[in-house]
């Protein structure tokens, strides 16, 4: 029972799952401007490496950001497209969620966890979340708001920071307790992974969630059409 989970808020990622949440397959690219041009074929490719045909898919999982207009549109389109062809479910995971799961299983339980991720603007997209036997928690978010705005926030105190943006404004948000002894990329805490959302939307789904695929783009694009001009006769 295989489930396709991709991912475009960050890198262009793609996973196949089994319905217990088991990687059979991924392919992942961190180029950012080429999400449209890479993700069909890494689709095909996880596929085709698992031996599974795309009719066989029970479910297309997508993570639903938050994360820039153009990137984040690609993902949602596709996993819409792909799932309303084959009639199959879309399941919606915010995307930082992913990173707050692997950091539930690589980090001690109990631990508060600040997933950033880059929002460019000099700002960072972030959530809060405590880890659990159960899972994740989430205690805020998700939010946008410069780094130092992120690391002056009280909820934020003593939180473990993860995510790229932690990595790309190191100097502020990795200062807390605990932040600096953790080597993010090592323990895979920098990007979010598909397979994370995969699990999760199983275990949402399981649990009756409403799992929407709504983007969360949390403020206006970058680039906004020009007003029209006004023709003046003479």
């Amino acid at each position: 029972m295989p489930v396709l989970a991709l991912d475009t808020s960050a890198a262009v990622a793609v996973a196949l799952t089994d319905d217990t949440g088991a990687l059979l397959a991924e392919r992942s690219d961190a180029q950012q401007r080429r999400h449209a041009e890479l993700l069909t074929p890494m689709v095909a490719a996880v596929l085709a490496e698992a031996g599974v045909d795309r009719r066989e898919l029970t479910s297309v999982v997508v993570g639903t950001g938050p994360a820039p207009f153009t990137g984040l549109r690609v993902g949602l389109v596709t996993a819409r497209t792909l799932a309303l062809a084959l009639a199959v479910p879309v399941l919606g995971v915010p995307s930082l969620d992913a990173v707050a799961a692997r950091a539930g299983r690589v980090l001690q339980t109990g631990t508060d966890v600040l997933v950033a991720t880059d929002a460019r603007r000099r700002e960072v997209y972030w959530s809060l979340y405590r880890t659990s036997e159960h899972g994740i928690e989430v205690l805020a978010g998700p939010e946008v708001a410069a780094a130092a705005e992120v690391a002056a926030d009280p909820r934020a105190a003593g939180a473990v920071a993860t995510g790229r943006g932690a990595l790309l404004y190191a100097d502020v948000l990795r200062g807390g307790t605990g932040s600096a002894d953790v080597d993010l990329e090592a323990l895979g805490l920098l990007d979010p992974d598909p397979a994370e959302l995969a699990r999760l939307a199983l275990t949402r789904r399981a649990a009756g969630q409403a799992l929407g695929t709504e983007p969360l783009y949390l403020r206006r694009p970058d680039a906004v059409p020009q007003p029209a001009r006004k023709r003046v006769l003479g």
